[in-house]
């Protein structure tokens, strides 16, 4: 099969035991897979149709206790003082004085975090299969001592493009989809057909499973989310031509997962249709609102060699 940028499916570069890495059509080079969609004209068509009456915002609080992926042992967020208006008087860290800090207060602080925490993008390097990644990169050739030499989100643009919201919790006329449920491609066309939407090449395709509304008990909310299987995934990415695909749970997909393997969206959507997954997406009032389609504007904290990183999304209504 030839691999170009037009075609849904990529020519592979590794095929093993049913999964497969695909070469981008975008060459050699590439490091952004399908966000290669993203030009000025398309950029502009959007812009040049916002409705301007609303924002919403589509990012979740950073604080202390909030739920995180830390399963397998990654940091929580967390923030502490570095500088404090006493503390400042005190031990004169800033070399200015204490005459001086007494009139001129100075705070300061810092926070750590898993890449992965809050509402987050990951990048194509995140998952693979058998050590090989989008386009061929390989932890021999392309990882260094700290971080990946290629995938991170300092290469990526400004993401937009045309958002698409899906409201499976809505269509099945709950406020939350239960635990381990499985969101199938019947459901997202039932769902598209229902709320009116159609699903178009370059889409942020945004899926709400109704899992924010147990935001933020940490385990209501990450113990067992549902979310989307392989088949979905494959929906999405191969015949309706989505970009990306949000989620409003920890993973997009559903947990414990239905299909074999680790992670098994996330290894295809990286790895095989080159397309970026966001998390933990708050979409509860674009739903209350019935707001189906909108342009979808944001961009990741440019992290060079990143497997995810903070994102801040917004939504847009659209004229027309």
């Amino acid at each position: 099969m030839a691999t170009t940028e037009e075609s849904l499916t990529y020519e592979a570069i590794l095929e093993k035991d049913g999964v497969k890495v695909s070469r981008s059509p975008w060459g050699a080079d590439d490091e952004i897979g399908r966000l290669n969609w993203i030009t000025p004209e398309s950029q502009k068509e959007i812009l040049e149709r916002l409705d301007g009456t609303k924002v919403f915002d589509l990012s979740v609080d950073y604080f202390i206790g909030m739920p995180s992926w830390a399963a397998a042992g990654d940091p929580k967020f967390d923030i502490w003082m570095t500088h404090t208006p006493q503390g400042s008087v005190n031990d004169n860290l800033s070399g200015a004085g204490a005459e001086v800090h007494e009139k001129f207060s100075y705070c300061g602080d810092s926070m750590s975090l898993y890449t992965h925490c809050g509402t987050h993008i990951d990048t194509l390097n995140h998952l693979g299969y058998f050590g090989c990644f989008w386009n061929g990169w390989t932890a021999e050739k392309h990882l260094g001592s700290r971080h990946w030499m290629v995938g991170g989100t300092d290469k990526y643009p400004t993401i937009i493009a045309r958002g698409v919201l899906l409201d499976v919790a809505g269509l099945h006329g709950v406020d939350c989809l239960p635990d381990s449920y499985e969101v199938t491609p019947d459901d997202l066309k039932k769902a598209a057909g229902e709320q009116g939407v159609e699903l178009r090449r370059g889409d942020v395709v945004c899926l709400r499973m109704g899992r924010m509304t147990a935001w933020p008990d940490y385990d209501g909310y990450l113990l067992n989310p549902p979310g989307i299987g392989l088949a979905a995934a494959r929906y999405l990415c191969e015949e309706t031509g989505a970009m990306c695909i949000a989620g409003d749970t920890i993973g997009l997909e559903v947990l414990p997962s239905v299909d074999e393997g680790f992670l098994p969206v996330h290894c295809y959507m990286f790895s095989t249709a080159g397309a970026q997954i966001m998390e933990v997406v708050w979409m509860e009032e674009i739903a209350a609102e019935k707001q189906y389609e909108f342009a979808f504007v944001g961009g990741p904290m440019k992290i060079t060699g990143a497997t995810g990183a903070p994102f801040r999304p917004i939504a847009v209504p659209l004229r027309g």
